[in-house]
């Protein structure tokens, strides 16, 4: 797929006087920080209120998707030259804009309140705004004609669409106090396209108790079955969507997903070893990835190490001893932060505490095992840093994000 994007980038190289002026801006992004896309989005949502239906408010309120655009913004500009650095960035955005059903026409909106906020908030001249506008157009078509090639794909493969298609709820099932599966069963009966496990659907749910249309994304847990799909979805406080499947959702209710998208998943051959560390609901891709494995009949070592706050809340407990029948060299390794009076250690749970890789050191010192992990930013963070230590190959370190990227 990168060839795909290196190619087209090739094609479309911009011109060093382009380049230069582009760089020199770093400087003033820098001093604005994130205000500029505060600006950026505010502006946007004024004057395209349609758009409120695509991005999840809830990230524009707790200033998560702002970051993550100046982000993306300056690291643009630091490697406007050199943009095969940015396609790992690029094919995980694309993913996602697929899975948002992003359109071209769109990207013309997002230019021009770029453009507009770069000569509102620095007023850098139209030379600069010329300059930028080059290379917004560059970056645009990179992501257009990469997302071109993701929506053909996912229409042409069997049991592929392209856009939403309606589902219903086959079942809801609590798995814990906070995480809620959901069995989702296509409309017209037709199959459903495989996916890669560790991969999303996007679930789109617009109720008149909501204020937008609302788009999440969460992590099929099942092995490919050409028949259905499952999400596990974990209540969240302050959470529209979640809150909204929890507490209204109901079997026979039809819903609306777009196909499975992501960059995060498992790719690897029937004897590579395999570590699946995860935190609370950050398990979901990891069962999608277990289930995967015994289905293929895995015939490498698995270790599964989860970490949950107490047995009230570990989900799928059960479904991972299961595994086991398929798994001969499966291993599960689970620890509660604090245990309540019923947790049974040895049984419910090993370790107590934080996880401490420490526990298992011997089981994961095989310089051929890949890693996968996902959870809260913080914890994928305590967990490579511990993986790093162990002089854990960065290469073999895989992981995924809730929300807006972060790097770990």
């Amino acid at each position: 797929m990168f060839n795909e994007i290196k190619k087209e980038t090739e094609f479309t190289m911009l011109d060093s006087s382009t380049i230069a002026i582009v760089k020199s801006t770093i400087p003033l992004l820098t001093a604005t920080g994130p205000k500029l896309t505060a600006h950026f989005y505010d502006r946007m949502f004024e004057h395209n209120p349609e758009l409120k239906d695509i991005f999840n408010m809830s990230n524009q309120r707790n200033g998560d998707q702002r970051q993550a655009l100046f982000d993306a913004i300056c690291a643009y500009a630091a490697n406007i030259e050199n943009l095969a650095a940015l396609l790992p960035a690029v094919e995980r955005i694309a993913q996602k804009h697929t899975s948002f059903t992003i359109q071209p026409d769109q990207y013309n909106i997002v230019g021009t309140h770029l453009l507009a906020t770069l000569d509102e908030m620095l007023s850098p001249g139209q030379e600069v705004l010329d300059a930028w506008g080059k290379a917004y157009g560059v970056l645009a078509n990179v992501f257009i004609n990469r997302e071109a090639e993701i929506y053909q794909d996912s229409a042409e493969k069997t049991g592929g669409w392209r856009g939403t298609r309606e589902f219903r709820i086959a079942e809801k099932q609590p798995q814990s106090e906070l995480i809620t599966s959901f069995l989702l069963e296509p409309v017209d009966g037709l199959p459903v396209v495989d996916f890669q496990p560790g991969q999303y659907l996007a679930v789109y749910i617009r109720d008149a108790s909501l204020e937008n249309q609302e788009i999440r994304q969460y992590s099929l847990t099942q092995a490919p079955n050409g028949k259905t799909y499952r999400i596990a979805v974990k209540r969240e406080g302050q959470g529209a969507v979640s809150n909204f499947l929890h507490n209204f959702a109901q079997p026979g209710d039809i819903i609306h997903l777009a196909a499975p998208h992501g960059d995060f998943f498992m790719d690897i051959s029937d004897t590579t070893p395999v570590a699946l560390i995860s935190a609370g609901v950050g398990q979901t891709p990891m069962l999608g990835m277990l289930n995967t494995l015994a289905e293929r009949g895995h015939h490498a070592p698995v270790q599964w190490l989860h970490a949950a706050e107490n047995g009230a809340v570990h989900a799928f407990a059960g479904e991972v001893k299961s595994a086991q029948k398929n798994l001969p060299q499966l291993e599960s390794h689970v620890w509660y932060n604090q245990p309540q009076a019923n947790d049974l250690p040895g049984g419910d749970f090993q370790y107590q505490g934080l996880m401490d890789l420490s526990k298992v050191s011997e089981k994961l010192n095989d310089p051929a095992m890949h890693f996968y992990l996902c959870g809260p930013v913080g914890f994928m963070q305590f967990a490579a840093k511990q993986l790093l230590a162990m002089n854990i190959s960065e290469a073999n370190i895989h992981y995924e994000c809730f929300g807006p990227h972060k790097v770990i």
